[in-house]
């Protein structure tokens, strides 16, 4: 088994690598870049956002204005002229100040470098690192993608299971029919029909509106705490999970149907053991090993892009938030640093998922077979 995942974390180099570069070649072809961004909030296009690119709320720059002016970038001090076009010396300042001024193939090699050691720089446009913006937002998409990813299993594969056996049964069909309709139902509208249902929209008050926590989470008691922040995460939770219980639900349903029908079941049943014996000790650990397999998607879909939009709803600000924020913005420091985190971590699980195969069949050995 040492050889196995010495080979597999091998093979996560060439892989992280390949999908960094892939991904920062097209980059350099995506039209409105971070200097093409500041450009235009100071030619007016946006001129709102003008201290939020500089870092200073403060700050006003004259852009309709036919004398020279300054405007700080990034805590740096740059002129330009109004109408008449921009001085070329602020364009390269830019260019410099954001890394442009070197070679494409020197600027991902330096890139890479800095990211071996977890080095993800500064946001262009947030005046703060990288890694103090990815650390603040962290919590929100924790807390959602790892108990959604539990409660997920934990209701589902029961869930599932109870169907298999009853199948064909009055309970099966009206389950079935129940799952399916929570999963056609989009998240982000499910979470607007709980907002108005159980947060004060129209109905009850049952629920907060936004946040992860009250505002006087602080000088709760530790079970206060703890209610307070469960409290909190029920519908973000509820309407995460709606879709995700239906797809895990039918195929730990289908995994176990196709195990019960096989013929070392109809002998164990022959030998006289009872019901429970052969489910649990001999179909259970053969179906779960179809139903882990979906385990790496399920959580870091859970706990990223399915978040997005419900972070949006219930006001989380979290990672999916972030991420979307800095594509709209362009700004590469965030865009890249996540895509590296999430994809070491979307290896890292895969790396254990296969592993949790060899804990549940110890018969199934990878170091037989090819990597």
């Amino acid at each position: 088994m040492g050889v196995y995942i010495l080979k597999r974390i091998l093979l996560m180099i060439p892989t992280l690598l390949g999908i960094m570069l892939m991904t920062f070649a097209v980059i350099q072809f995506v039209p409105g870049g971070p200097i093409e961004q500041v450009i235009a909030k100071i030619q007016g296009n946006n001129t709102d956002s003008l201290s939020r690119i500089s870092g200073n709320s403060g700050s006003e720059a004259g852009t309709g204005a036919q004398e020279q002016s300054t405007a700080p970038v990034s805590g740096t001090t740059i002129k330009y002229r109004g109408s008449q076009g921009l001085d070329p010396e602020f364009i390269k300042q830019l260019e410099k100040q954001f890394g442009f001024d070197k070679p494409v193939p020197e600027r991902f090699l330096l890139m890479m470098k800095n990211y071996l050691t977890f080095n993800f720089g500064t946001s262009y446009f947030r005046d703060r690192s990288v890694v103090s913006l990815m650390v603040e937002k962290m919590p929100v998409s924790i807390s959602l993608g790892l108990w959604l990813t539990i409660v997920q299993y934990l209701v589902s594969i029961p869930l599932g299971i109870r169907k298999a056996v009853k199948d064909g049964s009055t309970f099966d069909v009206w389950t079935s029919g129940v799952i399916i309709v929570g999963y056609a139902i989009p998240s982000f509208i499910f979470a607007i029909m709980l907002i108005v249902v159980f947060a004060g929209g129209s109905y009850y008050s049952w629920f907060p509106l936004r946040g992860l926590t009250s505002d006087n989470f602080e000088r709760l008691s530790l079970l206060g705490k703890i209610g307070d922040y469960a409290w909190h995460m029920t519908l973000p939770l509820f309407a995460m999970g709606i879709g995700a219980f239906a797809t895990t639900t039918l195929l730990t349903k289908n995994f176990f149907l196709d195990e019960i029908r096989k013929q070392y079941v109809v002998t164990a049943r022959a030998k006289g053991l009872s019901e429970r014996q052969v489910l649990y000790g001999h179909v259970f650990r053969n179906a779960m090993l179809l139903v882990i397999s979906g385990f790496p998607g399920a959580f870091l879909g859970a706990f990223f892009a399915s978040a997005l939009l419900i972070e949006q709803v219930f006001s989380l600000d979290g990672l999916g938030y972030l991420f979307y924020k800095a594509a709209l913005d362009r700004d590469y420091p965030i865009i890249f640093a996540n895509l590296y985190i999430f994809t070491l971590v979307g290896l890292g699980v895969n790396l254990i998922s296969d592993l949790t195969y060899t804990w549940i069949d110890p018969r199934i050995d990878f170091e037989r077979r090819d990597v």
